[in-house]
């Protein structure tokens, strides 16, 4: 852990209060962060890729309670983000950047860390919530948990179903399905650590995921289904000796999915396939303090991936070792420099490094500066899948930079940071995936800011510019040259609070040969509206009204999204 004001990297930060009742999945409220924007193939619960300053999902890293949950089944080891609902969540962090240095490979754009809930008063306590709305969903979560001097454990459960709309656009040279595309799912989490003295702790985490999607196989065919299963498991140890701290740790993560979808071989014809991934990892942390000013982060990682898909088995296993100072040669600035050499079982080794520094010259201003490397290595699918496979693939190497500024006021804060990274020897899809030479970059500025009008009025606004080009010139596809978000929140009454937000994207990159020439990705301007009302200090309603204006539009060309829809609920503390 490193306190905000402390660290070189861009860090954008979500609070459970910004997650639970301001969207139906958390992607919606990722996309209203700076240099951050996602497309989607349809409503919640359909493929949502995420974009870190204009680079695709499999360049960002995802950990839940510690466990990697990116699936080494999908085309290129990513994240789907459309089933990450807010039930039972309490913190999202996005560390912007490069992080290979840290977290290895599919690190170059950042990393996303989600936290569920954990109690922190002594005894029990927890939350719930249950909503309804647009479309035939219902939804509900609860979280209750326990703690005493010695430790905790927590559990949370989430149950989401909607009816959802056709997420298909109507194709003009073509008779398209246009009944709805329905989503369940049900997520379980739980988290548990026990001091069995002053100076050892050991600890817990599950997380099971079991989703159903419907989807149409084809602009002629409705009938697709996906169904995905997904297990976690992460057992730890923490022992102190001395001034330093040692964590000992082995994680289990496990995709599953079942997807119904055309037989290329026989043109009509329709096959249950099945892809699944695993992985094992386990992990030695070091933490020592050597003193007031330096802290030493070092440790070593060994992991085991598997992929599966239909008469296709591979896999492939990392070393890794790696360290971090962090020294603080003054009370007013920091400097940290990690390290990492991971050796695959596939390919030589690879050195990365990232050296950050923060100085707070006074106390309302920060300024940063980052220099990363990172690397890619190509998923076991790029490899070895059943579609273009390439065994003689290679791992992508990235150079990123990044500064910023960060000034506060009495009634507000303003923050700029300019960005450039470069990918080199890219891994590119044509007919078969191939590694195409040169360098690919993605540059740009981020500014977000936040003032307050009045003690019961404030405004807030962030906005991005990306220029994102593939190593021909050309950009890359779905990426917003243009990205502006801004607000208002509103305390009404003492109990009553309103807000009112919009997002406006424009200039995307040109579209996929494959969607519908008559597809509507292009700008669009999205406005939500949010009011709550405390019943009284542990109750509270709220009504969430999407897509205000019912603006047609689609992120990934010839898929709808939401129209103008509204949602109700309640939600508890106790």
């Amino acid at each position: 852990p490193v306190e905000l004001g402390r660290t070189g990297t861009t860090v954008e930060v979500l609070e459970s209060d910004q997650i639970g009742t301001q969207d139906s999945a958390i992607v919606d409220r990722l996309n209203r962060l700076p240099g951050v924007s996602s497309s989607s193939s349809g409503g919640v619960g359909t493929s949502s890729t995420l974009r870190i300053r204009g680079l695709p999902p499999r360049y960002v890293g995802t950990r839940i309670n510690g466990i990697d949950v990116t699936d080494s089944a999908s085309p290129q080891t990513s994240f789907d983000f459309g089933g990450l609902l807010g039930g039972g969540i309490e913190r999202v962090e996005v560390l912007k950047g490069s992080q290979s240095a840290l977290y290895g490979s599919e690190a170059i754009a950042g990393v996303v860390n989600v936290t569920t809930f954990q109690p922190t008063e002594m005894g029990f306590s927890g939350n719930s919530q249950f909503e309804f709305g647009s479309y035939d969903t219902l939804s509900g979560s609860a979280s209750v948990g326990h703690r005493s001097e010695r430790g905790f454990i927590a559990m949370s459960y989430g149950r989401f179903v909607t009816d959802g709309f056709s997420s298909r656009t109507q194709d003009s040279a073509l008779t398209t399905e246009t009944e709805d595309d329905g989503f369940q799912q049900t997520t379980v989490n739980v988290t548990g650590e026990y001091d069995l003295t002053d100076r050892a702790t050991i600890g817990a985490v599950l997380y099971l995921r079991d989703s159903m999607l419907d989807y149409d196989i084809s602009r002629t065919e409705s009938a697709g289904t996906i169904t995905r299963d997904e297990v976690g498991t992460r057992l730890y140890t923490r022992v102190e000796t001395g001034v330093v701290a040692h964590t000992l740790s082995y994680s289990y993560f496990d995709s599953d999915r079942d997807v119904l979808e055309q037989d290329f071989a026989n043109p009509g014809s329709f096959l249950k396939n099945n892809y699944r991934g695993t992985r094992r990892s386990l992990q030695y942390l070091g933490n020592a303090v050597l003193s007031d000013r330096v802290t030493l982060n070092f440790g070593a990682e060994y992991t085991e991936e598997e992929y599966r898909s239909p008469g296709i088995s591979a896999s492939e296993d990392n070393t890794s070792i790696n360290g971090e100072i962090i020294y603080s040669p003054t009370d007013n600035f920091d400097i940290s420099a990690a390290l990492r050499f991971d050796d695959n079982s596939t390919f030589d080794g690879k050195l990365t490094g990232r050296l950050a520094g923060v100085w707070r010259p006074s106390d309302d201003l920060v300024l940063r500066a980052v220099v990363g490397t990172g690397f890619r290595a190509p998923s076991l699918n790029e490899r070895f899948g059943p579609w273009g496979a390439n065994p003689d693939l290679t791992p992508e190497e990235s150079l990123s930079f990044e500064v910023g500024a960060e000034k506060l006021f009495t009634n507000g804060s303003i923050k700029a940071t300019l960005f450039q990274t470069g990918i080199y020897d890219i891994i590119d899809y044509v007919n078969t995936y191939v590694q195409v030479a040169g360098k690919t970059t993605s540059k740009g500025l981020e500014l977000a800011g936040t003032y307050d009008l009045s003690s019961r009025v404030s405004v807030f606004g962030n906005y991005t510019y990306t220029d994102a080009k593939q190593q021909n010139g050309t950009r890359q596809v779905r990426v917003p040259r243009h990205d502006l978000a801004f607000g208002v929140e509103t305390q009404l009454t003492d109990r009553l609070n309103g807000s009112i937000d919009a997002r406006y994207v424009a200039d995307f990159a040109p579209v996929s040969a494959y969607a519908p020439a008559d597809n509507n990705a292009g700008d669009y301007t999205v406005i939500g509206a949010n009011f709550t009302f405390d019943i009284d200090d542990t109750k509270q309603v709220y009504l969430r009204v999407e897509n205000l204006f019912d603006e047609t539009y689609e992120t990934s060309a010839g898929y709808n999204q939401e129209g103008q829809s509204a949602y109700f609920g309640i939600s508890a503390k106790f």
